[in-house]
């Protein structure tokens, strides 16, 4: 099976950097499924039904969330008939949503999807390595590719993490950042890992934020009105190829498409 996952997309530039490219790559790499990361699909910040709707047209088939996921009010009360969108598992009990999905291929192959949000710099919510661990147990009797979006803030939070689920899951996913980081591997118990997988957006705000407000802020300490940034966009995305009969990764790759 191969996998696609999309970096962090950043509201209407990076749905155009979705429409964009993924037909493409979807051709050039053989993918069999596209996953993302959409908790600022939305003018930056969370995700509505109409955003999800849009993507799912574009291609995507599941949608992971992270700690903006409750910023648009429509989604909150739309989630829990998603089946293809999971929040972070490690939320607290009750609230909407899910934190895990099993997602099944037009040809009955099927993958598990799974959320999990870090605590470092982050909201201290229930511990991501016990969560992720039983979350997993349960999952592997549905699907034997299972993949992990850790979205988390902190580099080691995020390494620690990837080996501890060495050999549980196909692959740790990083998310949250809209930095990349050119850490890709397959760890030694057959897990594909890397810290961040970026952003798909604006390539020349920060973090997909017009930058002047964000330089502003960072000079004067004092308020301000973020943005989301206009200009060039780019797509920074992974593919995972994983062992359909163990679960095993065999490959992860980074894919980066930018405008001049």
């Amino acid at each position: 099976m191969r996998i696609l996952f999309l970096g962090d997309i950043v509201g209407r530039p990076g749905r155009r950097a979705v429409a964009q490219w993924l037909p493409d790559l979807r051709d050039e790499f053989g993918v069999d499924i596209v996953l993302a990361n959409a908790e600022n699909a939305a003018g930056g910040l969370g995700a509505t039904p109409e955003v999800l709707d849009t993507l799912r047209e574009a291609g995507v088939a599941g949608f992971t969330m992270g700690n903006h996921a409750w910023r648009k009010a429509p989604l909150m009360s739309a989630i829990d008939g998603m089946t293809d969108v999971v929040r972070p598992a490690n939320f607290p009990a009750g609230v909407p949503g899910r934190g895990a999905a099993v997602l099944t291929l037009p040809d009955r192959r099927r993958l598990a999807l799974l959320n999990v949000m870090g605590r470092v710099f982050m909201t201290p919510f229930e511990c991501p390595f016990a969560c992720a661990a039983r979350e997993l147990e349960a999952l592997r009797a549905q699907a034997h590719v299972t993949i992990v979006d850790f979205h988390a803030e902190a580099t080691s939070e995020k390494v620690a993490f990837g080996w501890h689920l060495d050999g549980q899951c196909t692959a740790v996913l990083g998310t949250h950042t809209h930095v990349p980081t050119a850490d890709e591997r397959i760890l030694p118990g057959g897990t594909a890992y890397i810290t961040d997988i970026g952003m798909t957006g604006p390539r020349d705000g920060v973090i997909g934020t017009e930058r002047d407000a964000v330089i502003t802020k960072f000079i004067t300490g004092l308020p301000r009105q973020f943005h989301v940034a206009k200009g060039p966009v780019w797509l920074n995305a992974v593919l995972v190829e994983a062992d359909d009969a163990s679960g095993r990764a065999v490959s992860i790759e980074r894919i980066v498409r930018e405008e001049a």
